[in-house]
């Protein structure tokens, strides 16, 4: 049996990154960038009018006043995409649009609603707002050259609307993690079948498949078979080789019905370590095959099988796309924390700012079987072994759940 941390260190000594895919801007979301991004153009590209209104020259309406308005000559206009062909003189005004380029010899926009208006040949200014009013110049915001979006990025709404806004219709990323799912259990029911006997519903099978794609993985095989060693070996020979990961739930002690270690190592996957000093999830299966395929065997209990995901998978579907793993924070706990003498404990609950910090409470429903505590939790809180339960007030580790956040 290993410590965590050990387990920690063999699963990210074990990780490659994947290689990388030129992906269109439109299939970009949740994807992790695979290269640095730079401006191929200075934005704005030229100087433009931020408001509608007026082109002037400053010097030309500095004494404007709501009583003593300047009468300027209307030379023209210009919209959004169009060309300031005309060059605005002493005495004279452009009529401008929002985005329009600036034209030559003004330096100043004057806002519609200081003026007395568009369509007629001349046009009154109420009020002189500061030179260079109203008007974005030309690379303010963005030089050619400059650092966009970093690669390691993960992309959302953001970094879609600047790529956009920069032309690029396509970019490298990072290969999406492929994982497979394989549950075992003869007492296992999908959700909709009936239940009789002693069976229970399968929740494994659909927790993990989101949690891998909350991770940027995409699910190439889901399956559950029942506690048979020939489906079982039929089952891992056909999702192994479609896998960067391959992730079981079941089936991985040393019951009489458990054949996922014998079929794994027949298939040619290592073992690199069975079971973990912590609670929930000790018998945990971690091992790897000769082509790099990690293959996580996770305990059949719900509540364990996530913690294990949570604290050994994500990290590893992170490094495969080169992104480090930023869910874990250090907060107060606001109750107390029931150790384990020997083992590091880990239990769902929530984490909150409070007062300029963070603080976090434990479910209620402490124990490894209760699936419920799993509602309204926002983190996974961790603390080493010990003879005394965590007081009030101590300093823990809790690890984000990626699918919530500090304001659930």
């Amino acid at each position: 049996m290993i410590t965590v941390q050990e387990a920690q260190e063999l699963i990210a000594a074990s990780v490659r990154t994947l290689p990388l895919e030129r992906v269109a801007l439109e299939a970009l979301e949740g994807r992790v960038l695979g290269e640095d991004v730079t401006a191929g153009f200075a934005l704005p590209r030229f100087d433009n009018a931020a408001m509608d209104g007026f082109a002037v020259r400053w010097d030309a309406i500095a004494n404007a006043k709501q009583d003593a308005p300047v009468t300027l000559d209307v030379i023209g206009e210009v919209a959004a995409g169009g060309s300031a062909a005309r060059v605005v003189g002493d005495g004279e005004a452009l009529q401008i649009m929002t985005g329009a380029p600036m034209p030559a010899g003004a330096d100043t926009v004057v806002i519609f609603e200081q003026t007395s208006g568009f369509g007629s040949s001349t046009v009154d200014v109420f009020k002189a707002p500061k030179k260079f009013a109203n008007v974005r110049y030309a690379g303010e915001e963005v030089a050619e050259g400059d650092m966009l979006v970093r690669r390691g990025s993960r992309v959302t709404v953001a970094e879609i609307g600047v790529l956009a806004a920069f032309g690029m219709s396509s970019v490298e990323v990072f290969r999406r993690p492929r994982v497979g799912i394989l549950t075992v259990g003869d007492e296992l029911r999908m959700p909709g079948e009936p239940l009789e006997g002693a069976s229970i519903y399968n929740s494994n099978l659909y927790s993990l498949e989101v949690g891998a794609r909350s991770a940027g993985a995409e699910v190439v095989f889901s399956r559950q078979v029942s506690d048979n060693p020939v489906l079982i070996a039929d089952a891992l020979q056909k999702a192994l080789p479609l896998c960067d990961i391959l992730l079981t739930a079941g089936g991985i002690s040393t019951g009489e019905y458990d054949f996922m270690q014998e079929k794994l190592t027949g298939l040619g996957v290592r073992q690199r370590f069975w079971k973990i000093a912590q609670k929930p999830g000790k018998p945990f299966f971690f091992g790897d095959d000769p082509d790099g395929r990690l293959v996580f065997g996770l305990p059949g209990n719900p509540l364990s099988a996530l913690v294990c995901f949570l604290e050994y998978v994500m990290p590893a579907l992170a490094s495969m796309q080169d992104v480090p793993y930023l869910g874990k924070i250090e907060a107060r706990l606001a109750s107390p924390f029931p150790v384990d003498r020997k083992r590091y404990r880990f239990l769902f609950g929530r984490v909150w700012q409070k007062d300029g910090g963070l603080s976090c409470s434990p479910s209620l429903r402490t124990e490894s079987h209760m699936i419920t505590s799993l509602v309204g939790a926002n983190c996974l809180i961790e603390a080493p072994a010990g003879d005394v339960p965590l007081a009030e007030g101590n300093v823990v580790i809790c690890n984000l759940l990626p699918w919530s956040s500090l304001n659930a």
